[in-house]
């Protein structure tokens, strides 16, 4: 049975996002920055949901794509902000156009994300033990 912890998808989330947005700043790392955040992310929602590996593969992969999903959305909302202050019509069509294209590439987002959370599904997290005082 597949569990969703969603504070384990937030937690890949964030990480996938930084990276992300990180990797967008430079030309260098669009690629590369990408599928390592997805698979860091991935790994970061698989290990914190402690639920075994299908959980963990489907918790990244929550994470993971819901990350790509924002971050094409903040990109495309810059894009247009930068098209429609210069006043170019054709900036707001390639926009448009990017913004479809960045759709497939959060599926393949997504592959590395929920390898990663299978991944991270595999390593057993120590909880940390209760330690109660006796009343006096």
């Amino acid at each position: 049975m597949v569990v969703t912890k969603w504070r384990a998808v937030a937690f890949g989330f964030g990480v996938t996002l930084l990276f992300s947005l990180v990797a967008s700043l430079a030309a260098q790392l669009a690629i590369l920055g990408g599928a390592v955040g997805g698979l860091v992310g991935g790994w970061v929602a698989g290990y914190y949901a402690n639920s075994g590996r299908v959980s963990g593969a489907w918790n990244g992969f929550l994470a993971g794509s819901i990350a790509a999903l924002s971050a094409i959305a903040v990109l495309v909302v810059v894009g247009l902000f930068v098209s429609l202050f210069s006043l170019s019509l054709g900036g707001v069509f390639a926009t448009f156009g990017l913004a479809f294209t960045f759709l497939l590439f959060a599926l393949l987002h997504a592959i590395p994300a929920t390898v990663g959370g299978l991944i991270g599904g595999m390593y057993p997290r120590e909880e940390a033990e209760e330690t109660s005082q006796p009343a006096a």
